[in-house]
């Protein structure tokens, strides 16, 4: 029996189904509801069904390993769905399997592990996603490096936030030439008290600016590392 915790539906983006409701499914789930999605959290721990009943679209207590279950919950009538489990491998990967057999379009699952990604590819799923490696090699970017973020987006570029170095004090990106001089692109840009903006090529840089540099990996660490 499928016992459903539900709250108001109102129907604005894609319905979403997120299994497993730890820190990464939560977060998840919590964060595609901002963004105007339906989402209906599922775990196999009442505690944490409970706990996201009024944060979430709706919230299910199941054995998402068990088919029968995942079909009687109409899986497939949701667009997308996102597996969440990280600390049982065999539950993730054979949820992971009755999504597949069940046609469900779009699968996203998280992988503790480069073994645990590859079973999961073979297994079916569409993506694989490796928060806990990839939130280590940003952090570890930031602490090495002059940067405030970093996120890599392919294994030769990134997209960084930095401060201005003083070789772009009071001159216009274009006066500066930087993405000749130092292969970097600078696409936003923040004064103190102020949001950011889109550069352009007469922005005036500022001391106390703060940039978004895109480019390649090692360009955009070097660009960082200027005073």
């Amino acid at each position: 029996m499928v016992k459903l915790f539900s709250r108001r539906r109102q129907r604005r983006g894609s319905t979403i189904l997120v299994i497993g409701l730890g820190r990464f499914g939560s977060a998840v789930a919590e964060s595609l509801m901002h963004m105007g999605h339906e989402v209906l959290g599922a775990d196999a721990d009442m505690q944490l069904v409970e706990s996201m009943a009024d944060k979430l679209t709706q919230t299910v207590q199941i054995d998402s390993t068990n088919i029968n279950a995942l079909r009687q919950l109409g899986v497939c009538d949701f667009e997308a769905a996102v597996v969440g489990i990280g600390t049982d491998m065999e539950a993730s990967v054979l949820t992971t399997m009755a999504l597949v057999d069940l046609g469900m379009n779009v699968i996203w699952a998280k992988a503790n592990n480069a073994r645990h990604g590859r079973i999961l590819e073979r297994t079916g799923a569409h993506h694989v996603i490796y928060p806990e490696a990839r939130m280590g090699e940003r952090v570890a970017h930031i602490i090495a490096g002059k940067m405030i973020d970093y996120i890599e987006f392919d294994e030769d570029f990134a997209l960084v936030k930095t401060r201005a170095p003083a070789i772009l004090h009071d001159r216009t990106l274009a006066d500066s030439d930087i993405r000749k001089s130092h292969g970097v692109t600078v696409v936003g840009l923040k004064s103190p008290h102020a949001s950011f903006t889109y550069a352009q090529a007469d922005t005036v840089v500022r001391r106390d600016d703060l940039l978004i540099v895109s480019g390649r990996i090692e360009d955009v660490e070097r660009f960082a590392a200027l005073k």
